[in-house]
């Protein structure tokens, strides 16, 4: 038996894991509930700001917004005392006190056996690794990072690779989400650094449910929407900002139309776009100068939504720019949807496959997503076949493999756990 084995098989005292983010965040929730059920891990999740509990402006989707799913039930966490919140996500948005003094514990209270973070570049989850290193607290770090296309200038790589030079002293190992990630933890922190693949997942069951159950109300939106059953719907959900080029979605769709209405046998498709942003109006407008009336603009609509507009769908469109990961995906392929993304979709390597999930095009290419389009919606049944394809892959994406994960993680960092 070895020294590792003695250790698990001694231990009956749970691993006290502190998880630091710096707010509620809709997507994270039904993961944090999912740790919450193991018996040996006692987690306690570290808010810097509640300013997502709350009714806030989102400057992404340019509208008041309120999650209508539960963040804050099921798991234990805390709101940090702050020293200031500016009520948003950036580096300096919030800094908190009282890390110190939680992390080691005190006579009512016991201290932590590891720091989980999300991030690694806010004020607090710096100070909260130096806190840990300090404590002696082993520290695994999460984030969305990757390599971008682009080339950083001279100044801005050098000054990467002192910072990272210095974030490898605090972390004792990484969680990537994807393959992605893991490559640029392996790019900035070295090979040598232990990584446990944590992948991004969404709640594969909650979506899957609600996209059944969706089907009864299928008529009831097709309705509210104005929509032939007989057409095809190309579906785009996410917010109206640059980075997110549903301008091309909607050059490629005006394309797309004006050939099939050359092919007098070919539906025309329509583009229900949902989100909300700077760029509607923009939008608005080159639909409205188009002439093509099948462009349906339905606002910003909140997560519970989003199961009945990805039923009612053809296929999924997301053609972003310098996207990190891209959740949306995954609903999208729980509810059994083909997806076409842009190939600078975080996710898209490790979710869609051109030709078998969907299909792939180059990033801001509008004439390869007309084409992407075309061969998703030609041919009766293609789009059904990659949704099935999708299911099956996104099955093996799910909570279960961040518990795997995680688990082991926390049992190379503090030799306790089994795995």
């Amino acid at each position: 038996m070895t020294s590792l084995d003695q250790s698990r098989q001694g231990n009956t005292k749970r691993v006290r894991v502190a998880y630091l983010v710096s707010h509620p965040i809709q997507y994270q929730a039904p993961l944090l509930r999912r740790i919450a059920q193991e018996p040996d891990i006692d987690l306690t999740v570290f808010f810097g700001s509640n300013f997502s509990v709350q009714e806030y402006v989102d400057k992404g989707f340019g509208v008041d917004v309120k999650w209508d799913v539960p963040l804050l039930d099921g798991y234990r966490h805390e709101f940090l005392p702050s020293i200031w919140d500016k009520r948003r996500t950036s580096p300096t948005a919030q800094l908190n006190y009282g890390i110190f003094s939680r992390l080691r514990g005190s006579k009512e209270a016991d201290g932590f056996d590891v720091l989980w973070v999300h991030g690694y570049s806010t004020l607090n989850t710096l100070q909260a690794m130096v806190i840990s290193k300090a404590l002696g607290i082993p520290v695994l770090l999460r984030a969305e990072s990757r390599l971008g296309k682009k080339q950083s200038g001279t100044l801005k790589q050098v000054t990467k690779s002192l910072f990272f030079s210095g974030l490898k002293q605090l972390v004792d190992a990484v969680l990537p989400i994807g393959s992605a990630n893991a490559g640029y933890w392996r790019h900035f922190l070295g090979e040598d650094l232990p990584q446990f693949l944590m992948p991004y997942a969404v709640d594969n069951d909650y979506f899957q449910s609600r996209s059944c159950e969706a089907a009864s109300r299928r008529e009831a939106l097709r309705q509210e929407l104005g929509l032939d059953p007989s057409r095809p719907v190309i579906l785009f959900a996410s917010k109206l900002q640059g980075r997110k080029r549903c301008g091309d979605l909607l050059e490629a769709y005006l394309d797309l139309c004006s050939e099939i209405e050359n092919e007098p046998d070919g539906p025309v498709p329509y583009l229900v776009i949902v989100g909300d942003g700077v760029e509607r109006t923009a939008l608005e407008r080159r639909a409205k100068e188009s002439g093509v009336s099948g462009v349906r603009f339905c606002g910003f609509r909140n997560q519970s939504e989003l199961p009945r507009f990805f039923d009612l769908a053809t296929v999924f469109v997301l053609p972003s720019q310098n996207e990190p990961w891209g959740l949306i995906v995954n609903e999208a392929i729980n509810s059994g949807r083909a997806v076409i993304l842009s190939d600078d979709v975080g996710c898209q390597p490790d979710l869609v496959t051109d030709g078998v999930e969907g299909c792939v095009f180059p990033v801001g290419d509008v004439k390869a997503l007309t084409d992407a389009l075309r061969r998703v919606l030609t041919e009766p049944g293609t789009a059904d076949a990659m949704g099935q394809r999708g299911l099956k892959r996104i099955s093996g994406w799910d909570y279960e493999q961040d518990m795997i994960g995680l688990r082991q993680a926390i049992a190379f960092v503090t030799r306790r756990l089994s795995t």
